[in-house]
């Protein structure tokens, strides 16, 4: 139990952490305070239907991506932090099928984006260290946002996710 409670207890200061780093710059970034996900919404990165990075989302994960991953790989955390998903979500516009790939093509160009030598964002250290722990996930329509009347919100639930995932939780589930 108490190997559990300090697990936990690294999964709560990794996330006020990011709290204290993202409230520390011009970016309007919320962390979410039970899972440490950070959600954007679609918009902000693609065109409507669209997988390429608008050149603005391009400006701002410039800004946001070496915060977030520089205090992932804090040494106090990294040893813990065993994988960074990024999920692309969509509306409820299509078949779930063509909204399960477009979703996952707009996560793996945020991960294309971040692994890229030719950004200059991140180190070539870095990037070698992100590449055995990035996850790209589509997620099609299976996860949306709902109004407070129950009714889907086809805006919100245009997003991507930033999230992480300690070895504490692959051990608390064993």
């Amino acid at each position: 139990q108490a190997k559990i409670d300090s697990l936990i207890g690294i999964k709560s200061k990794l996330i006020e952490s990011l709290s204290e780093e993202f409230e520390n710059t011009k970016l309007k970034i919320i962390v979410d305070k039970l899972t440490g996900a950070i959600t954007f919404d679609s918009n902000v990165l693609f065109g409507f239907n669209e997988t390429v990075l608008k050149s603005e989302a391009k400006e701002f994960l410039n800004e946001f991506l070496p915060v977030y991953f520089s205090v992932l790989m804090q040494p106090e955390f990294a040893p813990y932090v065993s994988e960074i998903i990024i999920e692309g979500h969509t509306d409820k516009v299509g078949p779930y099928i063509r909204n399960l790939d477009l979703s996952q093509k707009r996560a793996l160009s945020i991960i294309n984006y971040c692994l890229s030598e030719e950004t200059s964002i991140l180190s070539k250290e870095e990037i070698e260290n992100l590449r055995g722990m990035l996850t790209a996930n589509g997620r099609s329509w299976s996860n949306p946002i709902y109004n407070t009347d129950g009714t889907i919100n086809d805006n919100q639930s245009r997003r991507v996710e930033f999230k992480f995932r300690l070895k504490d939780d692959e051990m608390i589930e064993e």
